[in-house]
């Protein structure tokens, strides 16, 4: 359909604003070790092959980096790979190439486990590392290696593509199932929902699905391996480190996503469970839609507050401890939210005391309509045009609303008409209320009325009252009934007069006075002069 194509053009550009986010958050939850560490990791190519402690004025981490330099001068050189234990202090040491490597210590060991056993574990860990870091670096197993790469990367640029398919799928078939049965418009608040937890979905597998593919690939190469391992620490760490703490409890990046996870699957659980009070069932109870969706709209948003209450106390959050955040939050909505917040309050004034419901006919200002839908902040208003107006809900409160609706449908419509001064007006009578009542939507209790206004100055002016049930469908029927009316009256012969003026002109004598007749007697001389100055000269020009 064509409203989900739509809603999938911004898709590409959401889900890399979140992968942007994603790994700005990641790098600044990223936490500073400033401690120091009691044990350190030997690493080959980037793998952790066990951890060491510290030992006597040698730190943990100097033993290590002691380690790590001559296994990677092993790997390097041509010689075959000798790791040999011997007694060293009444302590086993581990020797590679006849070199010295490590001396196992009581602090080294894992409990239950001696000296003794540790240093030959290790030592045939580090043989073995040893042999993997050089196989890993012919020529054959890089080209492997590469293949399996691109493939990989092949692989997870088509699921990626795959992930989209599924969630346009799911969403096609989501909004054909949220769709109503009468007019085929969707629910547009609840699909709204539907469709922001979709990208979020989609958004979090693909990172996911990335993230994944790029640490596998770089541990498959001994080069980029210690890349693996940093990222995957850092990952790690970042998602495991309390970042936030509330009352004496604190709370890591993952905890606080598995309960944004949770409330937004409260919000999708509500939606859908008051989708079907309202269609299975309000819908036959008999009630009025005005006073279901005041039903709906109080289910709901209690159904949220409760279950976000049941959350925080099942997640162990001290709600005493939200105290800072919500005074906080008071002083924001007084200052920036605070259209919002009597939007919101006017709404639910609107839902008490319902001086308009769903289904009213209403004019608000400019705008004419039927109410479709009563939000927290907004009502959306579908004009005779099928076009949808989003009015604030403080509109309805501070300005003069016109319910034609309200308490009782039943309205009366006026129709003025003019006709000619030649007209019976009792004629015009009854050809008007025939005109009303061939009208199968005019009702004739209250029967039709006709008025005899006035006397205008054109025309005898009169006005037609008529009820109609239906309100909404006043502009058609006034234009039915002008149709039967102008049929009424060409048969009547009466006449319908367009403005006139009329210029009456009287006859009389005008008199002049003796300044004016003497002036005009001057002119008139003159005027006789020039012409016997002119004439002489014609017979001239004729004879040459």
């Amino acid at each position: 359909m064509h409203y989900s194509h739509r809603l999938r053009l911004p898709s590409k550009y959401f889900n890399i604003l979140i992968a942007v986010l994603t790994f700005v958050v990641c790098l600044w939850l990223t936490p500073v070790v400033a401690q120091a560490l009691t044990k350190a990791p030997v690493i080959l190519d980037g793998q952790e092959l066990f951890k060491i402690s510290d030992s006597g004025q040698y730190s943990a981490q100097e033993r290590t980096n002691l380690i790590n330099s001559q296994l990677k001068n092993a790997i390097q050189t041509s010689e075959s790979i000798q790791v040999k234990i011997e007694k060293r202090n009444q302590l086993p040491t581990i020797l590679l190439n006849d070199g010295y490597l490590l001396t196992v210590t009581e602090q080294d060991t894992v409990p239950g486990s001696t000296v003794d056993e540790q240093a030959k574990i290790w030592g045939q860990q580090i043989e073995e590392a040893l042999q993997q870091a050089r196989l890993e670096r012919t020529r054959t197993y890089l080209q492997q290696t590469t293949f399996v790469a691109v493939a990989i990367l092949l692989i997870t640029a088509g699921l990626t593509w795959l992930l989209g398919w599924i969630k346009h799928h799911f969403f096609r078939i989501a909004s054909q199932r949220l769709t109503t049965t009468n007019n085929e418009i969707p629910n547009s608040e609840l699909l709204k929902v539907l469709e922001l937890f979709f990208k979020l979905v989609l958004a979090s597998m693909r990172i996911a699905l990335w993230i994944s593919a790029i640490l596998y690939i770089t541990n498959l190469f001994p080069f980029t391996r210690q890349w693996s391992y940093q990222i995957s620490n850092i990952l790690i760490t970042s998602f495991t480190s309390p970042i936030l703490t509330l009352g004496k409890n604190p709370y890591s990046l993952t905890e606080l996503i598995i309960l944004i996870g949770l409330l937004f699957g409260l919000v999708i659980f509500a939606g859908t469970l008051t989708n079907f009070l309202r269609s299975r069932i309000l819908s036959f109870t008999g009630i009025n839609r005005g006073a279901q969706e005041a039903i709906v709209i109080l289910f709901k948003y209690g159904l949220i507050f409760i279950g976000t209450l049941v959350l925080l106390q099942i997640w162990g959050l001290d709600i005493s401890s939200l105290t800072i955040l919500a005074s906080a939050l008071s002083v924001g909505i007084g200052f920036g939210l605070q259209d919002i917040a009597k939007n919101f309050g006017s709404g639910l004034v609107l839902v008490f005391e319902r001086p308009i419901q769903i289904g009213d006919f209403v004019e608000v200002g400019e705008y004419t309509g039927t109410v479709e839908r009563i939000g927290a902040r907004s009502t959306e208003i579908r004009t005779l045009d099928h076009i949808s107006i989003i009015v604030p809900n403080s509109r309805f409160l501070e300005k003069e609303v016109i319910n034609w609706s309200h308490r009782n449908p039943i309205s009366r419509l006026h129709l003025p008409l003019g006709v000619a001064y030649s007209s019976d007006p009792k004629v015009v009578q009854a050809a008007l209320l025939e005109a009303a009542s061939k009208h199968p939507n005019v009702l004739q209790a209250p029967s039709p009325l006709v008025l005899f206004k006035e006397f205008g100055d054109n025309s005898l002016n009169f006005e037609l009252l008529v009820w109609t049930a239906e309100p909404n469908k006043q502009f058609l029927l006034k234009s039915d009934l002008y149709y039967n009316i102008y049929e009424s009256l060409q048969q009547r012969q009466i006449e319908i007069p367009f403005p006139q003026l009329d210029l009456h002109l009287r006859s009389g004598t005008l008199e002049f006075t003796p300044e004016m007749q003497l002036a005009l007697i001057q002119m008139f001389e003159r005027l006789s002069n020039n012409q016997q100055r002119i004439d002489p000269i014609k017979p001239s020009q004729n004879q040459t």
